[in-house]
């Protein structure tokens, strides 16, 4: 859309398509915390109250790889629903530790959770950056299979929510709010995100590229993301606390699935899904442990050569009042925290993990555990094995027989 084009149009399209009910529920729903520290938290960020008793819908299930894996969707109260996958070891029963893994941004909001997933081709389904709001969670996804490229880059070739089941977890991933099945509407384009998205489209051209549509899509939400910044800063919230309300309402779906102890959970996330982690363990004390891998610095040394290298998950206003970045591991109550530093990561200069390091080794030292590893930015299998072996230990898988599939007579659909 060019600026012929926006003249031409009669009305001024929605910024927030899909999204227009979020302005109400953001005002009426203030999430309550267990502890002071929490809330205090919650209240900086802006953080939404769930639903009570959020209920689930089962769509499909599939056994390969050695697990189980089910298609599971629920609606949050406002925006699409949120599409999800519950994997667990086909030949093990309950009670089992359940994980929470949460993806990373990695730039491709065209995809949510499925990059932690294995599945089949035709398996790879649901409705990111439909014009319809609320889909059944099983309509084919727009963009194709997500790329393996996308894997690759990002895991190390892995699909570690996969991977983990077949390590004895109980593991739920889902996409959070502005990714996959929760993303914003594209079509049309919002005019300031359309500008932004010429730009890059004349970028194309001049290199003889020929964009895919999920590559439109990505080009269009990450230039969308400051427009959602500015919706939350009106709404009084943030794009992270928002993100900590779906994480929120994940974690107590995972806490009712059949065959999950409730009692062991964690959660674990790289880059985003790192900070993700952070944010869920410091806001609600069902998380007893968590991986942080390659999102683990200091404020101070984001400025001023690596303010651009991160997205508004990391920049919220008013956070820096609470403490610095790894204060927010020292709120969580969790028994134990294993960050995994990237001394090679583009993303973060060494001094600011080292930095980070040392205070948390003062301040929470026997909850505490840092690793450094010579990669970059990547969540390489070597540091997922880790993570297993860490989340293991802290949360005491118990090998025993068949897992049951989630309910289907717990339906909201």
């Amino acid at each position: 859309m060019n600026a012929a084009d926006m003249a031409a149009t009669p009305q001024r399209p929605s910024a927030l398509a899909r999204y227009e009910d979020w302005p109400d529920y953001a005002v009426r729903h203030r999430y309550e915390a267990a502890s002071p520290a929490a809330q205090h938290l919650a209240d900086t960020l802006g953080v939404p109250a769930g639903t009570p008793d959020l209920e689930y819908t089962a769509h499909s299930e599939t056994v390969r790889e050695g697990v189980t894996t089910s298609r599971l969707s629920w609606q949050v109260g406002f925006g699409p629903r949120t599409s999800a996958w519950f994997v667990r070891p086909s030949g093990e029963s309950g009670p089992l530790p359940g994980l929470l893994a949460l993806h990373c941004h990695g730039g491709v909001k065209a995809y949510g959770a499925e990059r932690l997933v294995s599945l089949p081709d035709q398996e790879e389904h649901h409705d990111a950056g439909s014009s319809t709001a609320g889909g059944s969670g099983q309509e084919p996804h727009p963009f194709g299979p997500i790329p393996p490229d996308v894997r690759k880059k990002l895991y190390d070739g892995r699909a570690p929510a996969t991977w983990l089941a077949q390590q004895g977890f109980a593991v739920l991933a889902h996409d959070t709010f502005m990714w996959g099945s929760r993303g914003f509407g594209m079509d049309p384009l919002p005019w300031r995100t359309a500008s932004a998205v010429d730009g890059q489209r004349a970028l194309w051209r001049e290199a003889g590229v020929e964009p895919s549509a999920a590559e439109l899509y990505n080009a269009a939400a990450a230039a969308h993301e400051e427009t959602v910044a500015k919706a939350a800063t009106l709404l009084g919230s943030s794009v992270a606390g928002t993100v900590a309300h779906d994480d929120l309402a994940a974690l107590g779906i995972l806490a009712t699935l059949p065959g999950v102890d409730s009692g062991r959970l964690g959660c674990l996330g790289f880059s985003g899904g790192g900070g993700r982690a952070m944010v869920l363990a410091a806001l609600s004390p069902l998380v007893r442990s968590y991986v942080v891998t390659c999102m683990m610095t200091t404020f101070s040394s984001l400025l001023p050569a690596y303010l651009d290298a991160h997205s508004w998950l990391l920049h919220s206003p008013g956070l820096a009042r609470l403490g610095d970045w790894p204060d927010l591991a020292v709120r969580s109550t969790a028994e134990a925290v294993l960050v995994q530093y990237a001394l090679k990561d583009p993303l973060f200069p060494e001094q600011g993990m080292r930095d980070a390091h040392r205070y948390l080794v003062e301040h929470a030292a026997t909850r505490y555990t840092g690793s450094f590893w010579q990669e970059p930015h990547v969540f390489t299998r070597a540091m997922q094995e880790e993570a297993a072996a860490f989340l293991s230990a802290a949360l005491h898988p118990l090998q025993t027989l068949a897992s049951p599939a989630p309910d289907l007579a717990r339906t909201d659909s």
